[in-house]
């Protein structure tokens, strides 16, 4: 039976044996070298792996692609043929306005088809992508494009939100006039539409007249360490800060994890409810299950809202998705509109895999009795590219994990704390990861090697940080708790806002929640707990916060010094389902470098009604 433990015996041996699971266009020659790069002079084509070797193994017919598009009532099967006829023309048409290997390119598109595309038809010649939130502000647009410096940049005419259209072009036209460097074409996708929209004539390409006349173009052969993209982190503040992913680790590591860490098999649905813009929308909509085989379900929508809270289920239940990843932000949204679960039919999927934030106990023990499945939490970061620790469903998970835990360290991550010993089990602390790390893992920081060193291995030399906090139980267990500068020290105690989170969510009311510090003349920081109710609670707000400060005093105990409660309709939430936990301390504690969408006004009307000044 294989399990975890055989890569500490010979990583090489072990990660040799992972790529053969990829098509190589040359061998390489070395597995792991002293500089922390893999499989060296190997080269390969991340697209040829995902589609191409597919056709022509016989799975041309299948499907590779379903989108369903609530928002706009579409639903499309897409073949790996047709994905091969789609992105080798569209490659064509990328090649034919200059971008060549080693070019970048900007993807600025929502949640279509198209966007993945041209993903692919980057990959497929060499070129490197950079892929940013559909409807992102033009400022924060506008930065990203000068420090990517895109050859060519790919939008569409819109996008849309529940409620409202988010007009791209606008967007893309301010972000252009606040930029110094301009890319030579802008390639417009007109989404299905009374009109059509366009720019200057002579930046402006058509998607579909381009497409009406592209050569398809063949997959061209790139060194294992060729930067398949940069991804930008979100809240990017100073210095950009956008992740480079290589392509022949990635591939190895993606194609692994779709057997050994999700359980499946090629040609089964496969389901991750995220964003294309996020890490999981790169590494588990896009290449991870095309590497494998499968079908990746496409999904433009929300958890609630389009229309209602059995929004997942539907589209579990039509398509025949095996497995679903997602965030706990989307389990809360559906708890709070339907906390009986009235929507949410028991479905046979095999597993549901959570992660983006730490899921709290009482909505995974929630999210188990109300779909009838395994909740599996792991942890994983925009820097690993995939899951630093998890539930192997497909090595030897042989028993359901502790609630809590977000699993046992994946192959290729030694996790210790910052004492550079194992970790104290049940002590709270900084998890680093002691080099080398796996293949898949941040090749570097775009344009910035120095810093890429600075932010991540200057302060424990020979280990990678990860700037999260937790623990390990007596079994190896991961737990994590909070990032670190989300620790507050209260009174001389370092507490985690993570484990104060998950002891008020412990009340049967709350469905979503965010803790801070508040700034304190006596003790420095005492936490503020900022919760969201069910839309079914009746209870007084005197005698909720009565409730909730007693199972804190009983779960975590009187050194929390834990008695602030604020009740607020909705809690912000980053493009990747994140509570922005600084923002929102910054909030509090009277900061006014915040910029304040109306999320953040409405915090700020609360605040100002029950917290007059710091500490008070």
């Amino acid at each position: 039976m294989k399990t975890r433990l055989t890569w500490h015996v010979n990583p090489e041996k072990f990660w040799s044996e992972a790529a053969e699971g990829i098509t190589w266009f040359e061998q390489w020659t070395q597995t792991l070298d002293d500089t922390d790069t893999v499989f060296v002079g190997g080269k390969l084509n991340m697209c040829y792996n995902a589609v191409d070797r597919h056709v022509e193994n016989g799975r041309g017919d299948q499907a590779a692609v379903i989108y369903d598009s609530p928002v706009t009532g579409t639903k499309q099967v897409i073949t790996y043929r047709e994905v091969q006829e789609q992105v080798s023309r569209l490659a064509g048409v990328l090649v034919r306005h200059g971008v060549k290997t080693g070019d970048l390119v900007v993807i600025y598109m929502p949640m279509v088809p198209q966007a993945m595309f041209t993903m692919l038809a980057c990959a497929r010649i060499g070129a490197t992508h950079s892929l940013i939130f559909g409807g992102f502000a033009s400022k924060e647009l506008s930065v990203r494009i000068d420090h990517a410096k895109p050859k060519l940049l790919v939008t569409a005419s819109f996008g849309i939100e529940p409620g409202r259209r988010v007009e791209y072009i606008p967007l893309v036209e301010k972000a252009l006039e606040l930029s110094s460097h301009k890319p030579h074409k802008v390639l417009i996708y007109n989404r299905p539409s009374m009109e059509k929209v366009s720019m200057h004539p002579d930046l402006s390409l058509d998607w579909e007249e381009e497409m009406a006349t592209a050569r398809p173009h063949d997959c061209v052969s790139v060194p294992a360490h060729h930067p398949l993209y940069v991804l930008y982190t979100s809240g990017t503040t100073g210095t950009p800060k956008g992740v480079v992913r290589d392509s022949g680790g990635y591939a190895v590591m993606l194609n692994w994890t779709m057997s050994n860490v999700y359980g499946l098999a090629p040609g089964e649905v496969w389901w991750a409810a995220s964003d294309l813009g996020w890490v999981v929308g790169h590494s588990y909509i896009c290449y991870g299950p095309l590497l494998h085989g499968n079908t990746t379900v496409l999904y433009e929508g929300k958890p609630v809202g389009t229309p209602d809270p059995r929004a997942f289920f539907r589209v579990m239940s039509e398509h025949g998705t095996a497995s679903m990843f997602t965030a706990p932000t989307a389990i809360r949204a559906i708890r709070q509109q339907d906390p009986q679960a009235e929507h949410g039919k028991q479905y046979p999927l095999r597993n549901l895999f959570v992660a983006g934030e730490r899921c709290d106990i009482e909505t995974l023990e929630w999210a188990k009795r109300n779909f009838g499945v395994p909740v599996l939490d792991h942890w994983w970061q925009t820097e690993s590219g995939s899951s630093i620790t998890a539930s192997c469903v497909g090595l030897d998970c042989s028993r359901t994990p502790p609630t809590g835990t977000a699993g046992k360290a994946v192959p290729g991550y030694n996790v210790i704390d910052d004492e550079m010993q194992q970790v104290k089990p049940r002590t709270l602390g900084n998890i680093v990861v002691k080099l080398p790390l796996p293949p898949g893992a941040a090749l570097s920081l775009w344009q910035n090697q120095t810093l890429f060193k600075e932010l991540y291995f200057t302060k424990f030399p020979g280990y990678y940080d990860t700037m999260d906090a937790g623990f390990v139980d007596e079994e190896g267990f991961l737990y994590i708790m909070s990032r670190s500068d989300d620790v507050i020290n209260v009174a001389g105690h370092r507490l985690s806002t993570g484990a104060l989170e998950e002891s008020v969510l412990l009340h049967s009311a709350v469905v979503d929640c965010a803790v801070v510090g508040l700034e304190d003349p006596l003790k420095g920081h005492v936490p503020l707990a900022l919760c969201v109710l069910r839309n079914d609670c009746q209870k007084s707000a005197d005698g909720l916060v009565n409730e909730i400060v007693k199972l804190v005093k009983d779960t975590i105990g009187p050194v929390a010094a834990f008695k602030k409660v604020v009740f607020v309709k909705a809690l912000p939430k980053t493009r990747s389902g994140k509570i922005p936990r600084s923002s929102l301390a910054n909030l509090v504690n009277h900061n006014p470098t915040i910029e304040d969408p109306e999320v953040f006004k409405d915090i700020e009307k609360v605040l100002r009604e029950t917290v007059k000044e710091p500490g008070k």
